[in-house]
């Protein structure tokens, strides 16, 4: 199998409940719920996403022909001076399980990665994820249900946190949209976390502190 990747790069995870730590970001290209294309955002299935995932034409990006190179070029990515940390990597996109398989999953864990997975939810994880963060989106039927972290952009008309709350999931974090009301919506968030202890705040870090 190839797989597409539009970016591999080394930063600090910067948003949920693992915010802060050290991590290598596997972004594979294409989304099963936008193109990516700004065009096409009004009659996307989800039209506020704020990352770019179409081509490869980001740092290390490319078509990968086999597993194996693709898990040397995320190892590559570590720090050799950072070998006494376990190893983290981020599969995310785009929408990472339209790609991720078991020969992939199986290379990552040979070079000792963690492997985590930011995904939509609307595909079935494969065994040997280590960390399953589903991040729901309304107009689109979840069919993992239960993990690690589900983690809402908040508000979604339709995709209200009571919606999600009773999922098997061992944390819930309601993160704000971002966008021209997102001072706004840092407040709902704020306000609903405070009256619904359940669900923990998350804010995206990497952009207040200016990282990738």
């Amino acid at each position: 199998m190839n797989y597409s990747i539009k970016e591999i790069y080394y930063t600090l995870q910067g948003e949920g409940a693992h915010t802060g730590r050290s991590s290598v970001f596997l972004r594979f290209t294409g989304c099963n719920l936008w193109t990516g294309r700004e065009e096409d955002r009004p009659s996307a299935i989800c039209s506020f996403c704020d990352t770019h995932f179409l081509g490869v034409d980001g740092a290390n990006g490319g078509i990968f022909e086999s597993a194996d190179t693709l898990a040397r070029c995320v190892e590559d990515c570590w720090p050799a001076r950072a070998d006494g940390i376990r190893r983290y990597v981020v599969c995310t996109g785009g929408e990472p399980l339209l790609q991720l398989d078991a020969p992939l999953i199986d290379a990552l864990h040979h070079r000792s990665f963690m492997i985590a997975i930011e995904t939509n939810g609307t595909r079935h994880v494969p065994d040997g994820v280590d960390w399953i963060c589903v991040s729901p989106k309304a107009n689109a039927e979840c069919v993992v249900l239960k993990g690690d972290e589900l983690k809402l952009v908040y508000p979604q008309v339709g995709g209200e946190p009571e919606r999600y709350d009773q999922l098997n999931f061992g944390r819930f974090s309601l993160q704000p949209m971002d966008g021209p009301h997102l001072e706004r919506n840092r407040q709902m968030a704020v306000e609903y976390c405070l009256a619904h202890p359940q669900w923990e705040l998350s804010v995206q870090m990497h952009k207040v502190v200016g990282i990738r």
